[in-house]
């Protein structure tokens, strides 16, 4: 089922004549609107520390609880990627981000309250104040440092963080981490 056969009723005037526009929009026959649905904004980190180990937090919550993810989440409104990806990492490490540098995104899906969001997830290579004072919080059931050797991708519980992870990997498992 296409996502938008969830939205029943025009979010503008309420009407019930809300009708599938094309693949990405409906309009409603009755006042005009077109809803377009679009990806919500997302952000992962990658925070290697000085013995070049990725943090690596454990999902306290579905989807894929109990597996192995990265510290991120959705944007807020107003917020940059890298605003939100530096309010996720203290939310959930306890860690203060002092520089993230983009690195690519990922489209991925999100099954939230029994809805499939579609998302695009910005991936950061962050630098944090203090990589000593570790805390899992917020969603995050643990977290800890990893050596890059015994990174496995698909350990990994979301399709995004998987692929983002191995290519991670492939460009950062030599280089050590740089003040």
């Amino acid at each position: 089922m296409h996502p938008l056969e969830l939205f029943k009723y025009c979010p503008k005037c309420g009407s019930p004549r809300f009708e599938i526009r094309n693949a990405k929009a409906k309009k409603c026959a009755d006042c005009g609107f077109v809803y377009y649905f679009n990806p919500s904004a997302a952000t992962v980190a990658f925070i290697l520390n000085r013995r070049n180990e990725l943090l690596v937090c454990r999902r306290g919550k579905e989807p894929a609880k109990g597996t192995l993810d990265l510290s991120g989440g959705f944007l807020d409104m107003y917020e940059t990627g890298e605003e939100g990806v530096a309010r996720e990492v203290l939310e959930e490490t306890g860690l203060k981000v002092t520089e993230a540098i983009y690195q690519f995104s990922l489209p991925n899906t999100y099954l939230y309250s029994g809805f499939l969001v579609h998302t695009l997830d910005q991936f950061f290579l962050c630098r944090v104040e203090d990589d000593s004072r570790l805390e899992a919080m917020d969603d995050v059931a643990d977290s800890f440092w990893m050596p890059l050797e015994k990174v496995n991708p698909g350990d990994f519980g979301l399709d995004s963080v998987q692929e983002g992870v191995a290519r991670f990997l492939a460009s950062h498992k030599s280089e050590g981490y740089e003040e």
